[in-house]
């Protein structure tokens, strides 16, 4: 039984890195630094602040950037990536959806936009896995 819901994990990673080709866009635009619209850097998500306030920190992680604060309470996450700061901003708009928002700290929009891009796939990639505790035992 072990070794089936390992097998079925691996798949179930291995499809999920499949899917990002699904998302993708001209590479170019992900990676070469542009002027990035505001409308771009915000996303309303179908879940609970809460469940997606962990999804961000867990992309945030996922995509390798550096997590310099974490604000539980009032729903921030600010992060470092490519020698710039952003601030990821988890904010409620009903019982249902939930809005990220991330922006740079400094207010200059000309980034990669991979970077926030990479951050919306993720969650998308991984909205409907079931969040768990960890028990370090």
């Amino acid at each position: 039984m072990e070794r089936i819901l390992k097998l079925l994990s691996v798949l179930l990673v291995s499809f999920a890195f499949f899917q990002v080709g699904a998302y993708s866009a001209d590479l170019s635009t992900l990676v070469s630094v542009q002027n990035v619209k505001y409308s771009d850097c915000t996303k309303v998500f179908n879940t609970d602040n809460i469940s997606l306030f962990y999804y961000t920190i867990a992309s945030i992680n996922a995509n390798r950037f550096t997590i310099d604060e974490i604000q539980s309470k009032s729903g921030y996450i600010l992060f470092s990536a490519v020698n710039k700061q952003f601030l990821a901003t988890v904010s409620n708009v009903n019982v249902k959806q939930a809005m990220l928002k991330i922006t740079p700290v400094d207010n200059n929009y000309y980034f990669q936009m991979g970077i926030v891009s990479n951050i919306f796939k993720y969650i998308d990639i991984n909205i409907n896995t079931k969040i768990e505790n960890v028990n370090f035992n």
